[in-house]
């Protein structure tokens, strides 16, 4: 605004000319003119005037390209119309990704990576193998992050710098993200890990006598080198940071930790195809979210354990909002929607804690978890946890697992197992083999064998049992399936060559088609009398690269993510 002219005037960057006089009513429409400019298709004209205080240049028209402003009221409208699945699958759409490849816990991760764009000071971390995309949300998606390396950042670049007086990045952006973090071999400035750790716990930084504030969130991305068992046996998960980083009072800072080991790494078929909203529609979305606070939605239905540190708390509670923000924004989630992302907020935060644990014996353990209004309380574990017991409780006595462990018991009792969602380390052998030991014949119950991968899931059943089954009894396997209604499905035909296979090792494969109906359960019987009730059948693995030989996913079952299940174990007294 020319105050003294009383008028607009508009600036182009890429013409190098100033001074453009635009109308009050293009600039109303138009917000973000008056703070960050616009990438726009624009009409100008040149009228010449003998007057050298007018300017000759004139805005005539103005289509913006990127968004100059935003609905909310129509966003929340438009919220209402998906289904939550719909909509997270709409979110995975637009950040890239084939939903189809995602199981609900993988998407909710992905996702995560978005918090710092929607939460200010949100303090995220993400460690795990090369190739998972840690660093692509944050240097593609939104014009408003910068993605810098962790090598190449000072104090006055980053906070302010005393001799100009300029500040830094955390003041100009809404993410600063710090890519390849991890790295032993790294040299860090000890006095920028001090101010760092200031600004993430006040969000404010000091230059000379005077105090700053920032509203910039942090995101910090790396790779590690081993394995999570061997990180858990031999240091912690936060073994490949920097020394000035390996830090107790750094680490503490932290609002959740992205376990990038259960990050697929990226493949080409896993690109979206479908639709999705344009990327700087959803940048706009996400900033605008910033000024609204949904920490306390889960109040009256949940409550923290009293345990929790007010870091605790505020770590979690940042991550709900921020869920809440990008997956109900409407704030319309039910009860058990609302206790699934409260549950995965305290898990990201309990990762941290339980790494400082292992570094800094002076922080007293917590109880982890949220009681809900009938005042049953609710422990949280991490999914590590869950899968290395033995490791994950070095220093400290193991609680009771809240999932039972997939081992059979050595005297095969009824027995029930759950399984986590995306949980790794599971396969038939140690799920079935005990209980179909010694059986002549069995009968698979499954209405779901008719894709490739669904088959090669009963093929891998049917090698286990060739594997352990003496060379010289014969074995019968019956399965009860229903007809394929895809006129180009190759269902029968695989199943012919299953059964012609299975002739050259002992084994009599049948099969039959039924009515669906007819199928009550998803189950495995024996003629020894076990029952094996499938909550999801053979299909407990989500996709992975099949085509790829050397993958070893491909080749073992213990490394795949496994979708979330049950299976119970009964046996009849008289089979």
């Amino acid at each position: 605004l020319n105050d003294k002219a009383d008028t607009y005037e508009a600036s182009f960057a890429n013409l190098g000319i100033t001074k453009v006089v635009i109308d009050a009513e293009t600039v109303k429409a138009h917000p973000k003119l008056l703070v960050s400019g616009v990438w726009c298709i624009a009409d100008v004209e040149y009228i010449f005037v003998d007057e050298r205080s007018v300017s000759p240049w004139i805005l005539a028209s103005l289509k913006p390209i990127q968004l100059s402003h935003f609905d909310f009221e129509g966003y929340l409208a438009a919220r209402r119309q998906f289904t939550t699945e719909e909509w997270i699958d709409l979110l995975i759409q637009s950040i890239g990704f084939n939903p189809e490849w995602f199981g609900r816990r993988s998407k909710l991760l992905q996702l995560v990576r978005l918090i710092p764009f929607c939460e200010r000071n949100y303090n995220l971390v993400e460690l795990g193998p090369k190739g998972t995309g840690k660093s692509h949300i944050f240097s593609e998606f939104s014009p408003h992050g910068i993605l810098i390396s962790g090598g190449e950042v000072t104090v006055p670049k980053l906070f302010v710098n005393n001799s100009t007086g300029r500040v830094g990045l955390v003041g100009y952006w809404d993410v600063v993200a710090f890519d390849e973090f991890a790295g032993k071999q790294k040299r860090v400035d000890k006095s920028l890990v001090d101010i760092m750790k200031n600004y993430m716990a006040n969000k404010s930084f000091s230059r000379g006598v005077e105090t700053l504030g920032g509203e910039a969130s942090m995101a910090f991305v790396g790779n590690t080198k081993n394995t999570v068992p061997y990180m858990l046996k031999h240091s912690d998960l936060f073994e490949e940071l920097p020394d000035k980083f390996y830090d107790s009072a750094y680490l503490d800072r932290l609002h959740f930790y992205i376990p990038g080991w259960e990050v697929d790494i990226i493949r080409g078929e896993m690109f979206s195809v479908g639709y999705g909203f344009v990327v700087d529609y959803l940048a706009e979305i996400l900033r605008s979210l910033r000024n609204h606070d949904y920490a306390q939605c889960y109040q009256g239905q949940f409550h923290l354990s009293e345990e929790m540190s007010t870091r605790d708390r505020d770590g979690i509670q940042k991550t709900f909002s921020g869920l809440m923000k990008i997956l109900f924004p409407h704030g319309e989630a039910t009860p058990a929607e609302i206790e699934e992302l409260l549950a995965f907020a305290i898990e990201g935060r309990k990762r941290v804690k339980d790494q400082i644990y292992r570094i800094d014996d002076t922080f007293a353990p917590v109880k982890f978890g949220y009681s809900d209004a009938q005042g049953q309380f609710h422990p949280v574990q991490t999914l590590e946890e869950q899968e290395y017991p033995h490791l994950y409780h070095r220093t400290t006595a193991a609680p009771t697992a809240i999932q039972p462990t997939i081992t059979a018991p050595p005297e095969l009792e009824d027995n029930e197992i759950t399984i986590a969602d995306n949980q790794r380390g599971v396969s038939f052998e140690e799920l079935f083999l005990p209980y179909l030991r010694g059986a002549k014949s069995l009968i698979i119950t499954d209405p779901y064998i008719r894709r490739f991968h669904q088959a090669r899931n009963l093929m891998e059943l049917l090698e286990l049992l060739a594997q352990h089954k003496p060379e010289e009894d014969a074995l019968v396997v019956r399965l009860r399936t229903t007809v394929d209604d895809d006129r180009d499905s190759r269902q029968e035909e695989r199943f012919t060559q299953i059964k012609a296979a299975c002739q050259t090792v002992g084994i009599d494969f049948r099969w039959t088609f039924e009515e669906e109906k007819t199928m009550h359960s998803r189950l495995i019987e024996t003629d020894t009398g076990w029952k094996i009730f499938l909550d999801r059948g053979l299909d407990i693995f989500y996709p992975y690269e099949s085509r790829e030989r050397f993958d070893f996913a491909n080749r073992l079952q213990k490394f795949r993510a496994c979708r979330s299940f049950y299976v119970i174990y009964r046996r009849q007294k008289n089979p």
